[in-house]
C-alpha cells in the first residue's frame, strides 16, 4: 500500500526535482507519512568576482540588478528564479528554499564597481532575482551595508521585496530619499492570509505590507505595488481590492503580470496544487495554458508578462480598471543621478563635497 504524502511545514515546494544539468537522478525525497525531511536552511558563503548585472530584458523595466543571496527561502511556489538555483547544482524544488548561498563580498563588489572610470549612473535594483529582504538578512545584514554604499556615493537603488524587514533600515532609507535616490517596488500577491501561508509562506503578511506602503509614503518614497503574479483560480479576483488597498495607504503606482511556470517550476507548482488545491489543479492548470498559447509560461518579450487569449485580456482588463479607479494620476519615477560621487580613498576631499 503506497504512503501518503505529508505537507512539509514552512516550505513552498514539496519536492526536489533532479538537476537537469546532473548527470546522476536523485529521487523524489518528499516525506512520507512516517518519514521525516530536513527543514533546515542551509547558508554557504560564496564569492563571486562581479556582483551588479546589465539586464538586457527590455520588458522588465530596469537597466542593472544586484543579488546578495542566491535562493530565497520565503518559498513562493512559483518563483521564476527557482531554474537558476540548478546552475550552482542544487534541485529547483526544496533545495532552493533550504540552500542559500551567501555573496559575503556584495558591498565590497559594488563599491569597487561605482569606482570604475567608465561607470554610468543609473538605479540599481536590489532582488532582480531573489529577495535582497529573505529572512536571512535579518542575520548577514547584506543589503543594510550594500544601502550604505548607495548613500555613501550618493547613487541611485531600486528595490523589490515582499518582506517589510526594509523597516530595520529606515534610518538609510530616509537620507536616500531625502536626495530622491530610492524607490520601492513592492509585491502583494493576495490579501486573503490562508491563501499566503500556502503560496509564498515565508513572506509577510498583506497587512504588515499594507503598513509598510504607508511608513513609506509618509517618507516620500516612491512605492510601486505589483499584484503578481496573478494564478488563474487562487488570486485572479482580488486586483482590484490590491489596487484599492495599496492607493488607500499612498502606493505611487500599480502593476500586475499574470504567473508564468518555465522549465521545472511547473512540476513544482502541481505538486503543490495537489497539495493544497486538489480540486481546483485542473483548471487553474487549464487557464494557465490557455494564457500561454497550450504551455505554461512563455518567454517572448512583451507577450511572457499579460499573456494572450480571453482569459488573458479579461485580467488585463481588471488591471487597467483599477489603475484608472485607484491610481488616475500614476507617479513616474525619475531617480536623480547628478549627486553621484566617489568618495575619496584618503576621505579629506569629501570635506569640498557638501
Amino acid at each position: 500500500m503506497a504512503k501518503s504524502k505529508k505537507h512539509i511545514s514552512g516550505r513552498g515546494a514539496q519536492n526536489n526535482p533532479s538537476n537537469r544539468f546532473s548527470r546522476h537522478r536523485y529521487e523524489d525525497e518528499t516525506p512520507s507519512a512516517d518519514d521525516s525531511i530536513s527543514t533546515k536552511t542551509r547558508y554557504l558563503d560564496v564569492f563571486p568576482k562581479t556582483i551588479v548585472n546589465k539586464v538586457t530584458s527590455p520588458d522588465v523595466g530596469m537597466d542593472y540588478s544586484l543579488n546578495p543571496y542566491q535562493g530565497c527561502e520565503h518559498g513562493c511556489t512559483y518563483c521564476y528564479a527557482r531554474p537558476t538555483h540548478e546552475y550552482w547544482g542544487y534541485s529547483p524544488g526544496l533545495d532552493f528554499e533550504r540552500v542559500i548561498m551567501i555573496k559575503k563580498n556584495a558591498p565590497d563588489l559594488l563599491r569597487q564597481t561605482l569606482k570604475k572610470k567608465n561607470w554610468s549612473v543609473k538605479p540599481i535594483v536590489l532582488s532582480g532575482n531573489t529577495d535582497c529582504y529573505q529572512p536571512c538578512e535579518r542575520e548577514f545584514e547584506l543589503t543594510r551595508e550594500l544601502l550604505k554604499v548607495f548613500l555613501e556615493f550618493r547613487h541611485p537603488v531600486g528595490i523589490i521585496t515582499k518582506n517589510v524587514l526594509i523597516q530595520r533600515d529606515f534610518d538609510i532609507v530616509e537620507e536616500l530619499a531625502s536626495m530622491n535616490l530610492i524607490a520601492v517596488n513592492l509585491s502583494i500577491t493576495t490579501l486573503d492570509e490562508d491563501t499566503r501561508r500556502r503560496l509564498e509562506p515565508r513572506t509577510s503578511t498583506a497587512a504588515k505590507k499594507l503598513t509598510l506602503v504607508q511608513e513609506l509614503s509618509d517618507m516620500n518614497v516612491p512605492v510601486n505595488v505589483m499584484a503578481a503574479p496573478i494564478i488563474p483560480a487562487i488570486n485572479d479576483h482580488e486586483v482590484l481590492a490590491i489596487a484599492e488597498a495599496a492607493s488607500r495607504r499612498g502606493a505611487t503606482n500599480f502593476h500586475s503580470h499574470v504567473v508564468r511556470l518555465m522549465g521545472p517550476n511547473e512540476e513544482i507548482f502541481e505538486t503543490w496544487l495537489e497539495g493544497n488545491y486538489p480540486d481546483r489543479k485542473s483548471k487553474v492548470m487549464n487557464q494557465l495554458r490557455s494564457i500561454h498559447a497550450g504551455k505554461t509560461g512563455s518567454s517572448t518579450f512583451g507577450i511572457r508578462q499579460r499573456g494572450e487569449g480571453a482569459f488573458a485580456l479579461n485580467l488585463q482588463r481588471q488591471l487597467q480598471i483599477a489603475r484608472n479607479k485607484f491610481f488616475p494620476n500614476p507617479k513616474t519615477v525619475s531617480l536623480r543621478r547628478d549627486l553621484f560621487r566617489k568618495p575619496s580613498e584618503g576621505g579629506q576631499l569629501d570635506l569640498f563635497n557638501g
